[in-house]
């Protein structure tokens, strides 16, 4: 197959640098014989991918053009069998160049993407076919930033745009991909998670990215509270939600993880109060039939953050201590945990399972959790999801003013003097409602 030219270095993807013309040696034939030539010249045709054999003639439409291989390089024929020159030579009408032009369409990805990479750089093999839409080849510089999970990343080849959307769990995401994380070999464990949640359940979502399980499960009709302390991932979160129509069932935070947790389960319940308090005029009065208008508690907290979202659960902690009563009347049961995290353990279930149990103070009990093994991430090193549904020891905890205040002092520097159960706290956070914007 023939070669790209190469265009080592190359930071803009120009496809006009990628023409190429290459002569190759022809015989000229009546039309009506181009079988049989076909047939005798079998071992000495040309023979390339996504080229022909057979050309049309130029100079005249009773005759064809056959290609040789372009092993053969002189109009004398060599490298061909005398047999075969002999046959040419008496049934042919005559010997010829021939120029086949090539352009960047002939060329595959792993092609073009030798071609421009710099020398000595090993081409990617994932690339199994060109695709039209790629137009930024970009190479990760650094690990992964450590508080807001982006890479560092520079172009290798095209626009210098990390813009992209794509499409998942049938939903549109758009954002800067050098800004925000998205990984979509982890679409099957979004979509996993995502079986779990029924229409009506109340979603929280403490480190939601740009929306892959806010925005798909507000499709799904339930009211999601999604945050991510990443200024970039939550512009492009308010993005999704407008650019999915499911401003009315999401609502967006730019919190730290523990702040928004606490704030979230206020805000909620606070909802919850004043559509209690309309409901005092009105001819309906059943406590189930409030409930049905809206909830007062989250049914699921999804905690993606792998790296670190274990440390978070501490914010659970006495986090519902004075609505143990409202819980039993209403029937309420507490929310189920969804924490993802890594391990490089030989027993990883038993190496995470402590590590939750040291921070939330209470063990968990082997028949109220499950572990799914999610991904591999690197040769010693694991991604999992354990979840379970958080216990009425950690939820109902008395004495947790420490707690309260520990997550002041993890949260963005709002004000020193704030406490997570003010009234005024709405001044010092960021919380919006789309239709407010």
């Amino acid at each position: 197959m023939f070669l790209p030219p190469v265009q080592h270095g190359a930071t803009v993807l120009n496809r006009e640098i990628f023409r190429r013309t290459v002569e190759v040696i022809g015989v000229r034939v009546p039309t009506n014989s181009v079988a049989k030539f076909l047939k005798v010249l079998n071992k000495d045709l040309f023979n390339q991918p996504k080229l022909k054999n057979v050309v049309n003639d130029p100079e005249s439409s009773n005759t064809k053009i056959v290609l040789l291989n372009p092993k053969v390089e002189s109009l004398e024929l060599d490298n061909i069998s005398s047999e075969t020159k002999n046959f040419i030579n008496n049934e042919g009408l005559g010997i010829i160049r021939h120029s086949v032009e090539l352009n960047y369409d002939y060329w595959g990805a792993d092609d073009i993407i030798k071609a421009i990479l710099p020398s000595g750089v090993e081409s990617p093999t994932s690339f199994t076919q060109k695709n039209p839409k790629i137009t930024t080849v970009v190479n990760k510089t650094d690990t992964i930033d450590t508080t807001y999970r982006f890479f560092k990343m520079e172009v290798l080849a095209g626009e210098n745009n990390m813009i992209a959307e794509v499409k998942e769990s049938n939903c549109r995401f758009r954002f800067d991909f050098s800004q925000v994380y998205w990984n979509s070999r982890l679409h099957t464990e979004h979509s996993r998670l995502l079986s779990l949640f029924k229409k009506g359940d109340y979603i929280c979502d403490v480190f939601a990215g740009v929306g892959p399980f806010a925005i798909p499960a507000a499709k799904k009709g339930c009211i999601v509270y999604a945050n991510d302390l990443n200024p970039a991932s939550y512009r492009y979160l308010v993005e999704n939600i407008k650019l999915n129509k499911v401003h009315d069932k999401v609502y967006p935070y730019n919190l730290d993880g523990k702040l928004f947790i606490s704030k979230a389960v206020l805000d909620l319940q606070k909802a919850y109060d004043d559509n209690a308090e309309s409901f005092k005029t009105s001819k309906v009065k059943s406590n189930s039939t409030l409930q049905k208008q809206i909830s007062c508690n989250f049914n699921h907290f999804v905690m993606n953050l792998p790296a670190t979202a274990i440390e978070f659960l501490d914010a659970f902690k006495g986090l519902w201590k004075d609505k143990e009563a409202l819980f039993k009347s209403l029937n309420l049961e507490l929310p189920m945990i969804h924490c993802y995290c890594f391990s490089k353990s030989d027993t990883p279930e038993r190496e995470t399972v402590e590590r939750i149990n040291a921070v939330l103070g209470h063990p968990l009990q082997e028949d109220t959790y499950k572990i799914y093994f999610v991904r591999k991430v690197a040769p010693n090193k694991d991604m999992f999801c354990v979840s379970f549904r958080l216990s009425h020891a950690v939820a109902f905890i008395h004495g947790s003013e420490k707690r309260k205040q520990d997550v002041i002092n993890d949260a963005p520097h709002v004000n020193d003097s704030v406490s997570v159960e003010d009234d005024d706290i709405t001044k010092h956070v960021k919380r919006y409602k789309l239709e407010d914007q």
